[in-house]
């Protein structure tokens, strides 16, 4: 049995909800590790989509444990929804979901925070969700933080409010011009919140250590991706953890010597929800078409992503920094009608060339791509099964993705649904 990541290696929205629930058929745990409530996966079922924020996408599988990590922030309200949800849909969630007790929340200041902020910031803004991940993780690192532990003892957790409050409070009123918030109401309605999940909060490092010396299947999953990443990422335009394998093992309490194997999963496109540079993206006009043709919104807001060609320098980038053993290719299929493909390999800036992505933003915003020209196939792939089924001229340009990305390729896409999936081994 084996340990995989699976982790986005563009800027997110890569389609790893629907990659995590077909290897779910045959994981005995999946296990979230970083992020919040602002990433949607989306999965295809019997014609109907489920968009789970917060719970992995392996609980729609009868038989697969679920793990939130130590390293995702949680935003109570989201994630009681999302069981509901998840119930409604007669999928059994008791028993199954397991939540770090030293998982973070999101409080109500942090979202309050987060829209005052951006909405300051006007055309500097960042671009986020607005749902307090970033002013969560800042109190995390602050060491300020109010953790799944802290709900267990009432009078900790108001002590810890009150200190918070206190200058959170002078923030908004000072600074943005808000009224303070009842420190209160909010400690009855995060006891609540613990009434709800205490069922669900155990030891996660514990337990998924446990299943990898049991042999079990273990699957790890991102949000976000890796030009995303806090540390690699197109900074200051990313998100506040560590979407890269690395974060897998501190979100969870993983060695990095237990992990068999990275699967990247990127679009035979690029997309980028939010802004920051986007060397590849489309003129408006195409970029319009190509939204349509691929429905491209974002899962969690409905933003509308920014569309453009394949980028092999980020996704070669991600190969490095997550030590990627293999490539999911999704949305093949949205290829179908274009007659002409192209490839960025290089970037072009102030006369030499890159091969490499630049960690300084001025640059990133002034490359420009080098592309290599593939012909279309001008054929539908939603109904192949096997790759020697995709037409030759897929096969092709899926050849020169891996060869460029020196990444070898064992998924492919063609469509929303479980059974449009063409297993490479």
């Amino acid at each position: 049995m084996s340990v995989t990541i699976i982790l986005g290696a563009q800027w997110g929205d890569e389609g790893k909800g629907k990659i995590v629930d077909l290897l779910s058929a045959k994981a005995d745990v999946v296990a979230r590790y970083q992020g919040g409530p602002n990433a949607g996966h989306t999965v295809v079922i019997d014609e109907e989509e489920i968009v789970l924020h917060q719970i992995p996408s392996g609980i729609l599988h009868p038989h697969t444990r679920c793990i939130i990590g130590n390293g995702v922030v949680i935003d109570p309200v989201i994630l009681m929804e999302e069981v509901d949800f998840v119930k409604s849909k007669g999928f059994q969630v008791d028993g199954r979901l397991f939540i770090s007790h030293r998982a973070h929340l999101i409080m109500p200041y942090h979202k309050l925070l987060d829209t005052t902020r951006e909405a300051a910031e006007g055309a500097s803004k960042i671009g986020t969700t607005g749902r307090g991940i970033g002013p969560a993780y800042v109190d995390k690192f602050d060491r300020c933080g109010i953790r799944i532990v802290d709900l267990l003892d009432r009078s900790t957790l108001a002590e810890k409010l009150l200190k918070n409050l206190e200058s959170k409070n002078k923030v908004l009123q000072r600074i943005y011009d808000r009224d303070s918030m009842d420190t209160e109401k909010i400690i009855q309605d995060y006891l609540e919140f613990d009434r709800r999940i205490d069922a669900y909060v155990k030891d996660t490092t514990l337990l998924i250590n446990r299943a990898i010396d049991a042999s079990e299947e273990v699957l790890i999953e991102g949000a976000q991706g890796t030009m995303l990443d806090i540390d690699f990422g197109t900074y200051p335009y990313v998100t506040s953890s560590n979407p890269t394998a690395g974060g897998a093992c501190t979100g969870l309490g993983v060695g990095p010597t237990r992990i068999d194997r990275v699967l990247g999963v990127v679009k035979a496109y690029t997309t980028r929800v939010g802004m920051g540079p986007m060397p590849t993206e489309f003129d408006t006009e195409f970029g319009d078409q190509m939204r349509q043709l691929g429905g491209e919104y974002g899962a969690t807001t409905g933003r509308p992503r920014r569309c453009g060609w394949f980028d092999a320098v980020v996704v070669r980038m991600a190969a490095m920094i997550n030590g990627l053993t293999h490539l999911a290719i999704t949305k093949l299929d949205v290829l179908d009608t274009l007659p002409e493909i192209k490839i960025c390999t290089a970037y072009r800036y102030q006369g030499r060339v890159m091969e490499h992505y630049p960690a300084e933003l001025w640059i990133q915003e002034q490359l420009e791509p080098v592309y290599e020209s593939h012909p279309g196939w001008l054929c539908s792939t939603q109904e192949a099964h096997s790759f020697d089924e995709l037409p030759e001229n897929a096969r092709s340009y899926l050849r020169r993705i891996s060869e460029l990305t020196r990444t070898p390729i064992s998924l492919i896409s063609v469509g929303s649904k479980r059974s449009q999936t063409i297993f490479m081994e």
